[in-house]
């Protein structure tokens, strides 16, 4: 395998914390870094529907699922491990990009810089969105605004924007990131417009765990960097997260899927033992011991 070095990162299985126990949760996290984890990733829903008032829901989570706010997590989590911290995804079009860029750039200074990976998308959920106050057909053209704007508001002590979205007027934040910005990457899946996205935009791409890691991600892939190419960008900076999920798969399948992963040239693999039928906390702890094991096989020299 090549010496280039790969993050390897864990998921939080938030939905399968019941009842919530900060102790656990807490104890959880400094087991992943014992045993070599170098990301802590967690999900973000503001809110879950009613499923039960709704027969029609199709949404993979609602109201009942648990869901700890990421970058309050971090900042608890931060304290405590050496562990950094990725956002998988944060629903920023539903979120004021203003307060995003205090919230980031506070927490990544709290982190001691360089810890924190902002992972932005449009998500699905309506309701959330009519919660927040944010028109969801909107999502799209929101995100391409927000992005260059957190951009700025980190890296320029005073910011003039007047978009279709925002409006900041000769003002700005502080304290700003150290390194003068936090790395933005953002998920989805393999729609055109999207890929564009990734590759005009963002620092790396979070591929949706649908398309696998066959050939419909590497045709996205290539997609992505042509469009980056296209921007005046330089496609090989772009970072690509892979996911491999433990759920009914052997020891040895999993193993193959970060090989696989290696293959096609991610920058971080992200291991999830969500859904695998495994009761929390040791269980889940115990899986992501045994991959940190095989990961430590994988990598080392032949």
């Amino acid at each position: 395998m090549t010496d280039r070095a790969v993050r390897l990162g864990a998921v939080l299985p938030q939905a399968e914390i019941r009842p919530g126990d900060p102790g656990a949760i807490a104890d959880f996290a400094r087991g992943l870094e014992d045993v070599g984890y170098a990301d802590l990733l967690a999900f973000e829903h503001v809110l879950g529907a009613d499923s039960t008032s709704r027969p029609e829901w199709t949404g993979h989570y609602d109201h009942t699922t648990p869901f700890l706010e990421p970058l309050v997590l971090f900042a608890h989590l931060g304290a405590l491990t050496s562990l950094s911290f990725v956002t998988d995804i944060l629903v920023l079009p539903q979120r004021q990009t203003a307060l995003v860029a205090k919230q980031a750039a506070t927490l990544d200074v709290l982190l001691g810089g360089g810890r924190l990976r902002l992972g932005v998308g449009i998500g699905w959920n309506e309701v959330e969105y009519d919660a927040l106050g944010v028109a969801f057909r909107s999502r799209a053209r929101r995100l391409d605004e927000q992005i260059p704007l957190l951009r700025a508001l980190w890296s320029q002590p005073v910011v003039a924007h007047a978009g279709e979205f925002d409006e900041i007027d000769r003002a700005g934040i502080e304290p700003r990131p150290a390194a003068g910005t936090i790395p933005i990457w953002i998920g989805c899946g393999d729609a055109p417009a999207a890929l564009d996205r990734v590759g005009r935009l963002a620092d790396g791409w979070i591929p949706h765990p649908a398309l696998g890691d066959g050939q419909r991600l590497a045709t996205a892939w290539e997609q992505v960097r042509a469009a980056a190419q296209r921007a005046g960008r330089d496609p090989d900076a772009l970072g690509l997260q892979g996911h491999v999920a433990v759920r009914g798969g052997t020891p040895a399948e999993t193993t193959a899927r970060l090989a696989r992963w290696l293959e096609v040239g991610a920058s971080h693999i992200t291991v999830n033992t969500l859904e695998a039928d495994l009761a929390w906390p040791r269980a889940h702890a115990e899986v992501y011991a045994d991959v940190a094991e095989r990961w430590k096989t994988l990598r080392a020299p032949a």
